[in-house]
């Protein structure tokens, strides 16, 4: 359908000169109008009064809209009861589970902000992140008491709520979590009255009675999250109302044939805009049931695929290797698929070939689609339609959003087919970085046009049709005999060999050239490291690239550090 339309508009539309990619777009889509309404209000007008279907799916516990909005608003009472007013920071420290949804949700309807972190944070980065979000209350996952109960008398929190992410399971597999993993856990004393479990929180928002109406506006700060944290410090990102809710409405036009009742995997986490914007706010918009996987287990993620035979999957270059390394998914039919999206790193050309060799060979009719964005944005500014979904692209901006590339030093703009930094305007930017007013201004500036843009700091070209291709970070950049070095386009050249599966090219000192290219690897199956096998990738290199390019050393690994959020810790790499 999505094809058609294309195909349809670019034989009968002339392309906008400085805006190529507006050719892709319906009129009715360009001229979208973004919502003014609060994340909680629009979710649930866009749902409407039919609400005896399944929302969330949670180990095969089946929650309804009905249910979800009843739980939503009890503990959104809950929280008044606590005390917790507009504008107050909550902590939501949980993995993918449906009290984490109902405890989001509740925090916008009573206009509280929800500050989201990841449960594997260190005890330090947790520390931090409460003083720093001076958040009044925490709801933790369990398993993390041990790490918070030192800390929390150095922040301002007043109350903990512990959520077992067994709450909602099925009988049985809640059984087999006490059994393997909860019956370990150290618990606070019964006495300590700063903490509380789940259902004794929500067991005080059934008997509150006070009425309370928030007066939430568009551009109130409703979600704080985080950066990964690569460059050094953490830093928390204001989204406000408006923006988390115009991704929403631009993700909408991506999956236009997406219907109510289809099924999406939220498989990527509630702590990071992906997660939280795409995989659970804009399908619980579009009244699709939403399959939460709290982490990822090979079987289990097979059980979905047999089971539930899921529409739409989002998720990293990482999941797709492990899917595609999974014994459990031979014979499995993925005939259903309407959507299969990654993001959240660089999705190389070779991967992407293997991944459409695998879902073709198991019944599937669509290619892997790609999005690109950075949480300063929400999540994804740019998607692949079909029709822009070439090799190596990251697709054309999405509806709203404006795309420029910049000379990273002199801000000047580039013609169409130049590299240099991906600048973004559009609707889903953020209000800024908590308490940074300094960072805040080196990555939004307002440009001559009067508009006001991210620098994402990400180097890459705008062709001649609107598609947009992502070269790399600046800052992976190498600098060889003062030659411009891309890692990216090492990497794709390497990883064509049949032997390798992933590479990583770093720079490292060199005492005259300043920094030279040094490969590490990972080997498929069947394959072993010998000399022959370098002297191989050295030639391939020597062939495909210029000789300042071509990697000094190589070294072989069984896997490559990862950052929180399962990216690439290049900087590990690095300093190794």
């Amino acid at each position: 359908m999505r094809l058609l339309k294309n195909l349809f508009t670019h034989l009968f539309k002339a392309k906008s000169r400085n805006e190529p990619w507006l050719d892709y777009y319906s009129r009715e889509e360009r001229s979208i109008k973004f919502t003014t309404k609060s994340i909680y209000s629009y979710m649930v007008d866009r749902v409407g009064v039919d609400t005896d279907f399944v929302a969330l799916n949670y180990f095969g516990t089946k929650i309804s809209y009905n249910e979800l909005f009843d739980n939503i608003n009890i503990c959104a009472r809950a929280l008044r009861c606590f005390g917790v007013k507009e504008k107050d920071v909550v902590t939501i420290c949980l993995p993918n589970m449906p009290e984490a949804i109902y405890a989001f949700y509740a925090c916008n309807k009573i206009g509280a902000i929800a500050d989201m972190i990841h449960p594997l944070s260190s005890k330090e980065q947790i520390k931090f992140y409460l003083k720093e979000n001076k958040s009044r209350f925490l709801f933790l996952v369990d398993f993390d008491y041990e790490k918070v109960r030192d800390i929390l008398d150095e922040t301002v929190v007043y109350k903990t709520i512990l959520v077992s992410p067994k709450l909602s399971m099925p009988f049985g597999i809640s059984i087999g979590y006490t059994l393997t993993r909860s019956i370990k856990m150290r618990r606070p004393s019964f006495r300590d009255s700063d903490y509380m479990s789940w259902r004794e929180f929500m067991l005080k928002g059934t008997t509150y009675s006070k009425t309370y109406q928030a007066n939430v506006k568009k551009n109130d700060i409703a979600v704080i999250l985080h950066s990964g944290g690569t460059t050094g410090t953490p830093k928390g990102i204001m989204i406000s109302n408006f923006s988390f809710n115009a991704l929403a409405q631009q993700s909408s036009v991506n999956v236009i044939d997406v219907r109510p009742k289809d099924k999406i995997v939220t498989i990527l986490p509630i702590f990071h805009g992906f997660g939280l914007g795409i995989c659970v706010h804009t399908p619980l918009c579009l009244k699709v049931e939403t399959i939460l996987v709290p982490e990822y287990n090979a079987k289990q993620f097979y059980k979905i695929w047999k089971n539930d035979k899921p529409h739409v999957i989002l998720g990293v270059p990482t999941l797709w290797e492990g899917m595609m390394s999974n014994k459990y998914f031979d014979k499995i039919d993925m005939s259903q698929l309407k959507y299969i999206i990654s993001g959240g790193d660089y999705l190389s050309v070779s991967t992407e070939m293997k991944i459409n060799d695998y879902l073709h060979k198991h019944g599937a009719h669509v290619n892997i689609s790609k999005g690109y964005g950075m949480t300063e944005s929400v999540a994804a500014t740019a998607y692949t339609f079909p029709g822009t979904n070439e090799p190596g692209s990251i697709g054309i901006p999405m509806v709203g959003n404006s795309y420029k590339i910049c000379d990273p030093k002199t801000g000047k703009e580039l013609k169409l087919g130049e590299e240099g930094e991906i600048c973004v305007n559009g609707p889903t930017l953020m209000k800024g970085y908590l308490n940074n007013i300094k960072e805040t201004r080196k990555v939004l500036r307002k440009h001559n046009d009067g508009k006001i843009w991210l620098h994402t700091g990400d180097v890459g070209y705008i062709s001649s049709n609107g598609v947009v291709y992502y070269t790399q970070r600046i800052k992976r950049m190498i600098i060889v005999s003062g030659f411009n070095v891309y890692p990216s386009m090492i990497e794709q050249v390497l990883e064509s060999h049949p032997a390798i599966k992933k590479a990583c090219v770093v720079g490292v000192p060199h005492p005259y050239k300043m920094h030279v290219p040094k490969a590490f690897l990972i080997l498929n199956d069947g394959y072993k490291e010998t000399g022959k096998l370098k002297k191989e990738l050295q030639s391939l290199c020597k062939e495909k690239l210029a000789v300042f390019s071509v990697p000094k050393m190589f070294e072989f690994r069984s896997e490559f550090p990862k950052t929180l959020y399962s990216k690439t810790d290049y900087n590990k790499l690095e300093k190794e």
